[in-house]
């Protein structure tokens, strides 16, 4: 299989031509993605950065936060300058926003992306955007924002380097949660068949992604799988991440990753939560779903957004406040179902 054979819709195509349009040779280009990256932000971020220095342009990656240890393999030498975000974002002639059209998912970056000339974006959520006016390539039909980098080399025939390929690999992986999630398309495996045609090693990849983990991974998740709750009447289970779990297994907030997907695997379970309290204050609240449960609508109540299925928002407020209104919420939601 070769990328000919996966077909791109028009309206793919011609947003690609708009985001191609400001990404002239010679350009800086700040790339970036929401707080706390994942493997779809981080894969398309690292992809790009191949695209466009191969033709000519300057991009570097700046995030609001570091780019997680697990994924470092992916990273060009000298790519990342998340260090200095803001002012690259500020010296960038384009930003190109990744995964994400919502200017509260972009943490300190936010104001400085808001003041930017131009804003460019590639996104696949069906969160409504509040971006400043610029291009875009969004499709929330999409598996992965990766998915729409790759439509977005195809259709300009931009050609995809080995190590460009295998970024976006990483990123469709990631967002398949291996190919296991309702998102995972007839065409996302077109697209996966066609990064392997390009060189992509599958066994290595599953190694640095979900095989490297430190010591202090599985035993925060094991402290995190303590705090389960499940109430079978309501198809609900959530699990909290204890005061101070994260430091004292010298863990990240990467490295909770994954957790809420045990509650979700109970039977009977419709709706997964996981709650954790974050330095600034506020409630970090996972949601994740089966069926036809639309947790994008039930974080949506709580200034939150993402996929009908995965979804998170933040809430301002205690622990046990934010848990009263968010589990109150859920069963009702899940009552009226």
């Amino acid at each position: 299989m070769t990328t000919n054979e996966v077909s791109i819709p028009p309206e793919r195509v011609r947003a690609a031509e708009a985001v191609a349009a400001v990404l002239a040779p010679g350009r800086r280009v700040a790339l970036t993605t929401h707080v706390n990256a994942d493997g779809d932000g981080v894969g398309s971020e690292v992809a790009l950065w191949h695209l466009l220095t191969a033709r000519g342009l300057r991009p570097t990656i700046a995030n609001p936060t570091p780019i997680p240890d697990r994924f470092h393999f992916l990273l060009p030498a000298g790519a990342d300058h998340s260090e200095r975000a803001a002012r690259e974002v500020e010296a960038a002639d384009v930003v190109l926003v990744l995964d994400i059209s919502d200017v509260s998912r972009l943490g300190d970056l936010a104001r400085t992306i808001t003041q930017s000339h131009e804003v460019a974006c590639i996104d696949h959520h069906v969160s409504g955007g509040s971006l400043p006016r610029g291009p875009r390539l969004v499709a929330p039909e999409a598996a992965a924002t990766a998915e729409l980098v790759f439509d977005f080399a195809s259709a300009l025939q931009w050609p995809l380097c080995p190590e460009a390929a295998r970024a976006l690999y990483v990123g469709i992986l990631t967002d398949t949660g291996g190919f296991r999630f309702a998102n995972t398309t007839p065409r996302v495996l077109r697209v996966a068949g066609a990064l392997l045609e390009r060189g992509v090693d599958p066994e290595s990849i599953y190694a640095s992604v979900y095989a490297s983990a430190p010591e202090g991974r599985v035993r925060l998740t094991a402290e995190v799988l303590g705090t389960l709750v499940v109430e079978p009447e309501h198809g609900l289970a959530w699990v909290t991440v204890p005061p101070d779990a994260l430091q004292r297994h010298r863990a990240t907030a990467d490295d909770l990753d994954g957790i809420v997907e045990y509650p979700r695997s109970i039977a009977g379970v419709r709706l997964a939560l996981l709650f954790r309290q974050l330095a600034n204050g506020k409630v970090k609240v996972s949601f994740r779903s089966v069926g036809d449960v639309d947790v994008a609508e039930l974080a949506h109540r709580f200034g939150g957004g993402g996929h009908r299925k995965a979804a998170g928002a933040s809430l301002e407020g205690t622990l046990a406040s934010a848990q009263e209104h968010v589990l109150a919420a859920a069963r009702e939601y899940l009552n009226g179902r």
